[in-house]
């Protein structure tokens, strides 16, 4: 039961043995535990080692254990010790690794097939802790979707930001839609583009996934440190730019409920009355109704303007 705490199975019998029959001599106590008396003398020298044993300067000497509330405190403490300076001698290691990887791997990897891909994908964003931007387009590896959205979850709640432009065809489905709004809604800041160039993953502006083969059989390029991952950054951050806040990840902002935000999202990202209402599972004139509406509430002349209007006044994210 104490072999966590460096502690063998004989180690842990003498130790018992102490504690319901303290002040026991050697002979006494190598007769109790059943051992014979040179092995149960080598198990006391190592509970003295680790403070959980004394023993008494008389003739013969007698062994008292430590209480136990004391005695594992102290392990404990020295066990944590033990680990933070593994952990220190880790990081120097780490650093020798990647000057090493610097030195001579190429910032550019090729790496094949689906399982792969769905592995690298998933790892390299475990790898993340402050950031993660991505563009996010069909075709999906579907095995990757379910995993990809407990992972961003997860992220996210240890402090990971995202930052997600979706290609317009990415929220085509009812399905898709809920997934991104659940996203948002667990913190996710998402926008919308007509557009995409390519599908993206960039994890801490250190590393990027970029798929150029979109068969089940996929490959993509891993881009480290360089020029060139430079160069995806900034167009990450011009799409980012150009893009239109798909809606807010909070509740709903200056007086507008959740589904005023979901419209105007919408009409920002340039979908119509009757792509809305096919997405929110209602008909036509009731988006037109509600769009109408907001757009009096907004000053706004069309439905398209309403959208920009509450985007450029922050009310989308």
């Amino acid at each position: 039961m104490l072999d966590a705490l460096g502690i063998s199975e004989q180690q842990e019998r003498v130790y018992r043995v102490l504690l319901r029959r303290p002040e026991q001599s050697l002979a006494a106590l190598a007769e109790a535990v059943g051992l014979p008396a040179a092995a149960v003398r080598r198990q006391l020298q190592e509970l003295e080692l680790k403070g959980l044993v004394t023993k008494t300067p008389t003739r013969p000497a007698r062994f008292r254990p430590t209480p136990p509330d004391l005695g594992f405190d102290v392990l404990a403490r020295s066990l944590h010790q033990r680990i933070d300076q593994a952990r220190l001698a880790a990081a120097r290691l780490d650093e020798l690794w990647r000057e090493g990887r610097v030195e001579h791997e190429p910032p550019v990897q090729i790496i094949q097939g689906r399982e792969t891909n769905i592995q690298h994908f998933h790892q390299i964003q475990r790898s993340a802790t402050t950031e993660v931007l991505t563009f996010d387009m069909p075709p999906y590896v579907l095995a990757g979707v379910a995993g990809q959205t407990e992972v961003q979850l997860e992220l996210m709640a240890r402090g990971v930001t995202y930052r997600t432009v979706y290609a317009r065809s990415a929220l085509a489905g009812a399905d898709e839609l809920a997934l991104a709004r659940t996203l948002t809604g667990h913190g996710e800041k998402a926008r919308v583009a007509d557009e995409l160039p390519m599908k993206l993953l960039i994890a801490d502006r250190a590393v990027a996934l970029v798929p150029f083969a979109l068969t089940e059989e996929r490959q993509t390029v891993v881009l480290r440190s360089s020029p060139l991952l430079d160069g995806l950054v900034a167009l990450f951050e011009s799409q980012w730019e150009r893009a239109t806040p798909l809606w807010g990840t909070g509740g709903p902002a200056d007086d507008l409920s959740e589904e005023d935000v979901q419209l105007l999202g919408f009409a920002a990202a340039g979908f119509t009355d009757e792509g809305i209402a096919r997405r929110i599972g209602v008909n036509k004139r009731t988006v037109e109704r509600r769009m109408r509406r907001l757009m009096d509430r907004l000053g706004a002349r069309t439905r398209f303007q309403a959208g920009l209007q509450a985007a450029r006044r922050g009310l989308l994210g």
